[in-house]
């Protein structure tokens, strides 16, 4: 039996989401670097001279069917505005999580987001015919929290203690999902939400 995610290239109006390579760093390691992204340190994002790494770890990653991971790339610029992946793959259960997401403090409030998360569930329930889609964040990740409760995901739990960081701090990690039944009315929203965006773009 094959592996049921594979590297797919999903394309939308704003961005391309191709599967990370390693030809990939050098625009990974500006995209950081634009809001100096690693400071935030509830988030997963690599430090300029980890980049390397962290493709090399979502590529082994993906050899064990554990996650696929994207990189960001801007159509009108061709330049890459950060990272994204399926992760926690569960296949027995067709279950997954989209995570270890960010982009280039110069791309956010724009609509990527918006794209990228449209682009990614679409293929998950439609293609992939996930029963559920899990998003993760830190407790202290407020704007990450707001922003997947935007999307229309809901609030499982939260794992408490959950991780432990760099710091030697522990993690609170909040679990929100989205289940095949409520996808037609999130798809709904994320098309509203961006056609609101086009049309604001364009006034």
């Amino acid at each position: 039996m094959g592996a049921w995610i594979t590297p797919v290239t999903l394309t939308g109006n704003l961005v391309i989401l191709e599967p990370i390579a390693p030809s990939h760093a050098q625009g990974l390691i500006e995209a950081t670097q634009d809001g100096a992204l690693w400071q935030l340190w509830f988030t997963s994002v690599p430090e300029p001279e980890q980049v390397r790494e962290f493709i090399s770890t979502a590529l082994d990653l993906q050899q064990t069917d554990a996650a696929l991971a994207f990189s960001v790339i801007e159509i009108s610029s061709g330049r890459i505005l950060g990272s994204t992946r399926f992760c926690n793959i569960d296949t027995k259960n067709r279950r997954l999580e989209i995570g270890y997401t960010w982009y280039r403090q110069s791309a956010q409030r724009t609509g990527v987001n918006t794209e990228c998360k449209l682009l990614l569930l679409q293929h998950a329930f439609e293609h992939l015919q996930c029963i559920a889609v899990e998003f993760r964040t830190n407790w202290h990740n407020h704007k990450s929290r707001t922003a997947i409760a935007r999307l229309g995901a809901k609030q499982d739990g939260i794992l408490r203690q959950h991780m432990l960081m760099p710091d030697g701090q522990y993690r609170d990690t909040v679990v929100f999902s989205i289940l095949n039944s409520e996808w037609p009315a999130v798809k709904a929203q994320l098309l509203w939400n961006q056609r609101r965006h086009d049309n604001e773009t364009a006034s």
